[in-house]
């Protein structure tokens, strides 16, 4: 199957995927496999493109898995913004409110010590007076009246100079109590508009803080936005490249099919099970080639990216880079050096038209035309080629043509 399908533009498909955001928060776990997933599918549909395609589609795809988040938080930075904002606006009139409360206790507590200092002074006059020698003259007239009414009159009039002095007392003590209570009222409001302005203050510096937050994110927002943009353009750009790559890697395939085809009609039929390596229907008869972990699938892939189905011709195993890659089976090494985006490719024949391929070596042990046995080192892992990362790409042919490696290996691939 080497068919491939053109299912429109480019730009529908990328603007598409990246307006699909998520309708709901899920565990950030489960986010971050998902991204990963998601970013491991486009690197895998993306693995025969261009590097300058690879680089937008991984691009776009953290452009697309980010964007709703940051709209998200942008949006929230901007409601704590205003609402600091208003705190901060509210906080401002209280203390200023405050303010003025102790403005207006600050002119009462000067009315009242000048109150008390004008009845003072009242006072001090009045008891000067008395001792300047008021007192005797007045002494001096009770004694001196001429008849009983007289005698009554000046005693009244000098109890009332006493009572005046005694109220010029009183005086002073009430505008010293004012004088404190205004004091202490002063102090309270004092302490109010302290308060009052530390907390404006505070509501300031938070406002400031929100503001900042606020445009981080939409900066964080707007390269997002970029990001996608360029990688759209980017991708866009490629196109033409890419497509080269892929019928490239067609021409390819076919060739290496040539090639699996002539070698099973060199060998005399006489010898053609001599490996006794193949099971003509399956059954996980092959070594497993590579002590690894299935990162992808044999079959048909489809790039979103620019709307193509492909075969992956094999099935790619991870391993770390050196690893030893073993002969699946006994036979003879058909195909061994570099072949394009196969990287450094081996392809041994086993007879009855079936072979093993095995791609992105990072070094090669055998040679063509060389016999080998089954779990014979053959060469190394690696990511030569268009390769995302360390992995064998390993393929089963029948008569050149790829089918499911799944089928012909152990069933635990292990």
């Amino acid at each position: 199957m080497r068919q491939r399908w053109f299912l429109g533009s480019l730009a529908t498909v990328t603007i598409g995927l990246v307006l699909a955001a998520s309708a709901a928060h899920a565990d950030p776990a489960d986010d971050k496999d998902r991204a990963d997933r998601e970013l491991a599918s486009a690197e895998a549909a993306l693995e025969g493109a261009t590097e300058r395609a690879q680089e937008a589609v991984r691009a776009l795809t953290e452009a697309k898995q980010k964007l709703p988040d940051a709209r998200e938080r942008a949006a929230e930075a901007q409601g704590v913004l205003a609402a600091a904002r208003v705190a901060a606006s509210a906080a401002a009139e209280k203390a200023q409110a405050a303010r003025d409360v102790y403005d207006a206790a600050s002119v009462k507590m000067d009315e009242a010590e000048v109150a008390v200092d004008e009845a003072r002074d009242a006072l001090s006059t009045s008891v000067s007076q008395s001792y300047q020698g008021l007192g005797v003259v007045a002494f001096s007239s009770i004694l001196n009246a001429g008849g009983p009414e007289e005698f009554v009159d000046r005693v009244t009039y000098m109890d009332r100079l006493a009572e005046n002095q005694r109220g010029e007392v009183d005086a002073v003590t009430r505008a010293r109590q004012s004088a404190k209570e205004r004091q202490n009222e002063t102090l309270v409001a004092k302490e109010d508009a302290d308060e009052a302005k530390a907390a404006a203050d505070a509501a300031v510096a938070e406002a400031s803080s929100a503001a900042i937050e606020a445009e981080n994110f939409e900066t964080e927002l707007n390269r997002l936005i970029d990001q996608r943009d360029s990688a759209v353009q980017v991708a866009e750009d490629e196109r033409d490249d890419v497509m080269a790559r892929y019928e490239a890697a067609e021409r390819e395939s076919r060739r290496i099919e040539g090639v699996l085809q002539a070698a099973a009609n060199d060998v005399p039929r006489s010898s053609q099970g001599s490996s006794g390596s193949h099971h003509d229907d399956g059954g996980g008869r092959f070594l497993m080639p590579v002590a690894g972990w299935k990162s992808s699938d044999f079959g048909m892939r489809y790039d979103p990216y620019y709307n193509v189905w492909q075969l992956h011709a094999g099935m790619d195993l991870a391993a770390g880079g050196g690893a030893p890659i073993h002969a699946a089976a006994g036979g003879r090494v058909v195909q061994a050096g570099w072949n394009g985006g196969y990287g450094n490719y081996t392809c041994i024949y086993h007879g009855k038209g079936v072979s093993t391929c095995y791609a992105h070596q990072s070094s090669i042990g055998v040679w063509v035309g060389e016999n080998v046995g089954r779990g014979d080192y053959i060469g190394a892992v690696g990511t030569t080629g268009a390769s995302t990362g360390n992995h064998l790409h390993f393929e089963v042919r029948v008569n050149g043509t790829p089918v499911d490696p799944v089928n012909w290996l152990p069933g635990c691939l292990c």
